[in-house]
């Protein structure tokens, strides 16, 4: 399949995102810490903060929404979520429904799972149980005989939901499965959890259930020794994953199967992280078989920096910092598992900035939908045009790579090889002396209609047309001389403060024309040319940036 043939398949097949909403209201696992979102500062200055923009800092553990749980939850000598490959998290797939099948606590077994669809070797295995019915974003689920006559979602999601019988990870593990993903809190039964001991009147629940229908009680079907090695020890080490809280669309897909990607937040240090799962099925008039060959030979080309604590952030804003809470060692035995608290300004490592940073009533990333993420674009690799402080044009764009109305933009200034993980790191070149856009740009972005623009150095903006002019009198001497050898104009003839301060985020933000800052990985081996991109952000409902997993898809070898 050539190129062309490839990005149409990729944007005529069905699309369907199986994300929860993540927000300041999605409960986390219980006990957890819940999603903080707090402004430091706002466009004409926020008590506590600064002026300029509007920035948030976040506060959060990462099972609040939909979340891949990583080796080293369980297992701290695991790979971190950084290091696995997209390969690892993507792949054909089946969603299973048995809501049909299970209620409060039950176990569901693996014939349970076939019975209602064929799951094949390698399979990423999605279950429906039902229970996302639950999900805080979805309407509340009536009962006559429930206090108030609607049942608590919050137990519903996370403590009366079903989970494995005690042969179903020796079968997933037999059947080589990639990933498990659930559309409730938990890829673990919740008895087999803290939960255990936190809401004991639920646990004698589940246990009469129990030895009613099995005759056991909960310790003789899930021996705890047993059970701890291979959910803490063995599955780990056998990369078999979970992914959490699976919502969205998953009702369209019942025991259908489709190509199937999870795109985490790629975090160097913590042990889960916020997660878009996807799914996509086969154009009309092409084969399942011929779309999965297609998707199974195709490449994707990471295109997003490590999240690490080492991360530089924007300017003044706050770094990221983690704090474990818990530790397997530390726990119930059997039950224990390593969590972690983060604290970030959202402006550091890769992330797409959202309408509201600069547009207060733009929309955030959460309400944003996926089908605006996703889509045809374009590489455009300007790197040997370009230097320090250097103003790059439209024209450069379209000397390299076919670019079209609609499409997504990614700009390689190959500003990425200054990067904090690069080994030729320069972090001021990278913050201040960065290429920016000429004072046509958003203009020509706007009259191309460019979804978003992509760039891989801090900032859209060229620097000295935002504070770093001010903060950096030197910087903006040299940038200025260079504007005057260049084009025979000083920086406020070609931009007039007035029309061009921050001219990317608030010439194009009110028309829905975003952009990413800090692309990476991959791109230095990612050529100028049309590809399919994908911007996988989580579902921040309140947030007015994000951070994702940037994708570039291409056809692969036939």
């Amino acid at each position: 399949m050539d190129r062309e043939a490839f990005i149409k398949m990729m944007a005529d097949a069905k699309m369907y995102d199986l994300t929860q909403g993540c927000s300041i209201f999605t409960p986390p696992w219980p006990g957890e810490k819940a999603l903080e979102v707090h402004f430091f500062k706002r466009l004409t200055g926020a008590y506590g903060g600064g002026q300029g923009a509007n920035g948030q800092i976040l506060n959060w553990s990462n099972t609040v929404g939909t979340h891949l749980v990583g080796e080293t939850a369980f297992h701290s000598g695991g790979r971190a979520i950084s290091d696995i490959p997209l390969k690892d998290l993507s792949g054909p797939g089946v969603i299973v429904d048995i809501s049909d099948m299970v209620s409060d606590y039950s176990l569901y077994t693996p014939e349970m799972i076939m019975k209602k669809a064929t799951v094949k070797k390698g399979d990423i295995l999605i279950i429906n149980t039902g229970y996302h019915r639950y999900s805080w974003d979805l309407p509340d689920t009536y009962n006559p005989n429930a206090q108030g006559g609607v049942e608590s979602k919050e137990f519903g999601f996370y403590v009366r939901h079903p989970g494995p019988s005690p042969d179903f990870f020796k079968w997933a593990l037999d059947m080589k499965l990639k990933l498990i993903g659930v559309d409730c809190g938990c890829a673990e039964h919740p008895m087999n959890t803290p939960i255990r001991r936190m809401h004991e009147n639920h646990f004698q629940a589940a246990e009469a259930k129990l030895k009613k229908e099995y005759g056991k009680s909960w310790d003789e079907m899930f021996p705890q020794d047993e059970y701890y090695e291979m959910t803490h020890i063995t599955m780990p080490k056998a990369h078999l994953l979970f992914v959490e809280a699976i919502v969205g669309e998953i009702d369209k897909l019942k025991n259908q199967r489709a190509w199937i990607t999870v795109q985490p937040i790629p975090f160097m240090e913590v042990e889960a992280a916020w997660a878009r799962v996807v799914a996509w099925q086969a154009p009309d008039g092409m084969s399942e078989e011929a779309f999965f060959q297609a998707m199974e030979s195709a490449e994707m080309l990471d295109l997003t920096v490590p999240f690490s604590v080492r991360s530089p952030q924007w300017a003044n804003y706050v770094p990221l910092s983690v704090t474990y809470t818990k530790r397997v060692g530390g726990q119930h035995f059997g039950m224990g598992r390593n969590g972690s608290i983060c604290n970030a300004s959202i402006h550091l490592a890769t992330h797409m900035d959202g309408e509201k940073h600069f547009w207060p009533a733009g929309r955030t990333i959460g309400e944003t939908p996926l089908e605006e993420w996703v889509g045809p674009g374009v590489v455009a690799d300007i790197s040997s045009m370009v230097s320090n402080s250097s103003v790059y044009t439209p024209d450069m764009i379209k000397s390299v790579v076919d670019i079209r109305p609609g499409d997504i933009l990614i700009i390689k200034t190959g500003w990425y090889k200054y990067g904090w993980c690069s080994e030729d790191s320069d972090e001021f070149r990278y913050m201040i002396k960065h290429p920016g856009p000429s004072p046509d740009f958003a203009k020509w972005a706007y009259d191309m209609k460019i979804k978003w623009i992509g760039v891989d150095c801090v900032a859209a903006d060229h620097p000295m047309n935002t504070i770093q002019r001010l903060w950096h009198p030197k910087t903006f001497a040299e940038a200025n001389a260079k504007l005057k050898r260049d084009f025979g104009k000083d920086w406020d003839e070609m931009f007039p403060l007035d029309q061009y301060y921050q001219d990317m985020h608030l010439n194009l933000f009110p028309h829905h024309i975003v952009h990413a800052e800090n692309l990476g990985g991959q791109l230095a081996i990612t050529p100028s040319g049309r590809y399919y991109i994908g911007c996988f952000v989580q579902k921040a409902m309140e947030a007015e940036s994000m951070w994702g997993r940037f994708v570039a898809f291409r056809e692969g070898k036939s």
